[in-house]
């Protein structure tokens, strides 16, 4: 049965969806394959709905404002709703964040993920034998929880061990032995999946790329940790949102896939590229975009390089990425210059003093 067969005509509940990308999952289940969708999402900081503007209004679309931490609220939209798979993307995700305020990220990250996994396992064991044995869990991770590697290291695997370095990536790592447990001990029907850094249009611009694009416009400094010489692999985020689709809808339970760009590049190299195509795109006044870059004291615990083998998703099911990294942030760059009155209010609010006007984002 192909992937589409298996989508079309099916409920998902989407945690996050309003997010950067649960908010690609969401579209692209909805204007390619005709699923329904249940958007939950407690509408934070990076929370935008107008990411959704494309399907507000799709029959196919429905919106729930609610924590994954309520219980009460959880155990209602199951209910409610009966989907036939579940796709966990809520969690608070900024490293830098986590350094500042650890506590919101276990709140979120753990319990939040313990709460949407026990609403799911007493929904599933209420479902026939038919729609139980359809049923799948699928929760989203990161590469973070695998530590750093070094230059030259083979990239991380399925099979690599766990050492999170951060508050963040120690959170992602709890949930992501959460959802391992319950289908070991329960038998719910859960995947896994670890991405690498995600990028491309209506991020929100606390990350590397687009903050260091609207920054620049904003002639703005554009601070990098320590010498900018950290490496992360770039994943566009449609390329991500098709993975999602495949992996929550044809993987076996229990499995477990790493999902990347195959684009390694350095923080530096990255900002650089960036200063290089708007120096094209829309010329300064007077010298160029580079001049901005400073380097600022490296953060706490900063990993230096995380690198993804995605042969695995490749081989089980023939997925590879079909967005270069020239290409996507060549997208990204002309989304952030075309979609100005997106991003330009989050500039000038007063996020902008509190972490735009603060430092770097990677």
């Amino acid at each position: 049965m192909t992937g589409e067969r298996q989508v079309r005509g099916r409920t998902f509940v989407v945690t996050g969806g309003a997010g950067f990308i649960g908010s690609a999952l969401i579209r692209h289940l909805i204007r390619d394959f005709g699923a329904t969708v249940v958007n939950v999402d407690k509408l934070t900081y990076a929370s935008d709905l107008r990411t959704l503007a494309s399907v507000t209004l799709d029959p196919h679309y429905r919106f729930e404002h609610h924590d994954i931490g309520d219980r009460d609220a959880m155990a209602r939209i199951f209910e409610e709703h009966e989907p036939d798979f579940v796709i966990n993307l809520a969690a608070e995700t900024h490293v830098d964040r986590s350094i500042d305020d650890p506590a919101r990220f276990v709140e979120t990250n753990v319990r939040g993920t313990s709460v949407v996994l026990e609403a799911a396992r007493a929904y599933w064991l209420d479902l026939d034998a038919q729609k139980r044995e359809a049923f799948r869990f699928h929760h989203v991770s990161t590469d973070e929880v695998f530590g750093s590697l070094r230059s030259g290291d083979d990239g991380f695997n399925e099979n690599t061990p766990y050492r999170p370095n951060s508050p963040y990536a120690a959170t992602k790592a709890a949930s992501d032995f959460l959802v391992r447990a319950w289908h070991h001990t329960y038998g719910l029907p859960t995947i896994l999946s670890n991405c690498s850094n995600n990028y491309g249009p209506y991020q929100f611009p606390e990350k590397l790329i687009p903050l260091t694009i609207v920054r620049a416009l904003g002639e703005l400094p554009l601070p990098i940790y320590g010498r900018g010489d950290n490496v992360r692999d770039w994943l566009y985020v449609e390329d991500h949102a098709r993975a999602l689709a495949l992996l929550a809808t044809r993987a076996r339970p229990g499995a477990s896939y790493n999902v990347g760009g195959y684009s390694e590049r350095s923080n530096l190299q990255v900002v650089q590229i960036i200063c290089a195509r708007l120096d094209r795109l829309r010329p300064r006044t007077r010298g160029s975009y580079s001049d901005l870059i400073s380097f600022v004291p490296d953060r706490p615990g900063h990993d230096y390089r995380y690198a993804i083998d995605c042969r695995a998703i490749e081989r089980d099911f023939g997925f590879i990425p079909t967005t270069g990294f020239d290409d996507g942030l060549t997208r990204t760059i002309h989304w952030y210059l075309e979609n100005e009155e997106w991003w330009r209010p989050i500039l000038s609010s007063s996020y902008s003093g509190e972490r735009l006007g603060r430092g770097p984002a990677a």
